[in-house]
């Protein structure tokens, strides 16, 4: 990555447009905080904060995990939008990152990520324009998507061909699913998008992909049939591919699926022994590992799940992810017994897919508690509704620390994030959506 760019980011200075920052700050840039190491204290609420030692482990342990199954990892960026992310995962030995928009291709290019997997499809000629001269300015530059469709193969082709694109673009057959999102519905279909492609001068087959989470929301063993049974098809589709030769224009074989939830399952079904004509390299694009989170994804990874009863299982013999975000606000009105109204809501905290749960008050005496009998029952715009038993005391102007669900939903709202170690503010994570 460029390391000027990231550098660059120092250089921002603190202001209005930054939430949880009190006016203390104003003026100072982004170095010259994260130099002062603050205290945590010190900053005001709403706030969302990023767990350094959480974010350490997480990191090291999905890193290590990919090692030992001999699969590569392209996080999906558009989880965090964060540059100073994608440069810890790239460091720790990610393969590239993925996309899902062309901006957020523009994005990680204005950082200098070198390998970028949009997983979707490109049809628009402004895009490909765009793309055609970044691979001429920059020979280190791979970028690949998807194509489910003649027509959209036959876009991109007429687009590249267009601005003599230099380099064929690298494409991926996304094999989809009924009631899932894109990708080809059937073998036949697939085999004849990827002979399109093949035959196009402007492009390049490699690979075959899709994405597996949105075909279930659970870990039940109809849920885990269904993963395993398009998995299986993803690897049935790969290898009918090779066997009409058509990735004869490629290095090597791309398979790639995985999000956060089932990536054992993909590991398990589309990597390991391959019998193929060349090399075949297996790319998870899993993103919301790197934080994880209280919620869904705490339920349904594979190195942690929760059943109904509370026991906690797992698939994979690793050590569990560990929450590295946290969201703080401040009671504001107490207006009745047992009712709280915090100080943030739904422009600051995830709710698509699970409410914040709290887990510690903190005092106005720095004091921390733990905080047991309490829920965030709803979220208004900019207020968090938490219900409260007896055995909990809150006052005005006590904080509230909750864990989140779904980080994919908590990144977009914030464009610096405190990474905390001990209680002191080590860096600022910036966002960019």
């Amino acid at each position: 990555m460029d390391a000027a760019a990231l550098e660059q980011l120092g250089a921002e200075r603190i202001g209005w447009r930054h939430k949880g920052f009190p006016s203390a700050f104003a003026a100072m840039t982004v170095a010259e905080l994260v130099s002062a190491k603050p205290s945590l204290a010190d900053f005001g609420t709403p706030l969302l904060v990023l767990d350094s030692a959480a974010l350490m482990h997480n990191l090291t342990e999905m890193a290590d995990y990919c090692t030992e199954h001999g699969v590569d990892l392209a996080p999906h960026g558009k989880t965090t939008m964060a540059p100073q992310l994608f440069a810890r995962q790239i460091a720790a030995g990610a393969w590239g990152v993925t996309a899902a928009t062309i901006a957020h291709v523009r994005a990680y290019r204005a950082f200098g990520v070198r390998t970028v997997l949009l997983a979707n499809e490109l049809v628009d000629a402004d895009s490909l324009g765009w793309i055609a001269a970044e691979l001429a300015q920059d020979p280190d530059f791979r970028f690949l998507c998807f194509a489910d469709s003649v027509a959209g193969v036959q876009s991109m082709q007429a687009a590249l061909e267009a601005v003599d694109a230099p380099r064929p673009i690298d494409v991926i057959i996304d094999f989809g699913a009924m009631a899932g999102r894109t990708g080809c519905r059937d073998v036949q279909d697939a085999l004849t998008v990827a002979a399109e492609v093949h035959a196009a001068g402007r492009l390049r087959l490699v690979g075959v992909g899709g994405f597996e989470g949105a075909l279930a929301g659970d870990r039940s063993d109809e849920s885990l049939a269904r993963i395993r049974g398009y998995l299986r098809s993803v690897r049935e589709l790969a290898t009918a591919l090779d066997e009409r030769g058509l990735f004869d224009q490629a290095e090597e074989i791309l398979v790639t699926a995985g999000g956060s939830a089932y990536f054992d399952d993909v590991v398990e079904i589309l990597g390991g022994d391959w019998d193929m004509s060349r090399p075949v390299r297996t790319v998870l694009r899993s993103g919301a590992y790197l934080t994880h989170d209280d919620g869904h994804y705490r339920r349904l990874t594979p190195f942690q799940t929760v059943t109904q009863s509370g026991t906690q299982t797992g698939t994979a013999p690793n050590e569990p992810f560990r929450a590295a975000l946290r969201i703080h606000g401040r009671v504001l009105s107490l207006p009745e017994p047992g009712l709280a109204l915090l100080d943030f809501g739904k422009r600051d905290a995830p709710a698509d897919l699970g409410l914040p749960e709290p887990r510690e008050i903190r005092r106005a005496d720095a004091t921390v508690e733990p905080i047991t009998d309490a829920t965030i029952t709803a979220l208004a715009d900019q207020h968090a509704f938490l219900t409260f038993g007896a055995g909990t005391r809150l006052e005005i102007g006590d904080i509230v620390s909750c864990g989140i669900s779904h980080p994919c939903t908590a990144f977009d709202k914030w464009q610096l994030i405190p990474v905390v170690e001990n209680e002191r503010v080590v860096d600022l994570i910036r966002t960019f959506f």
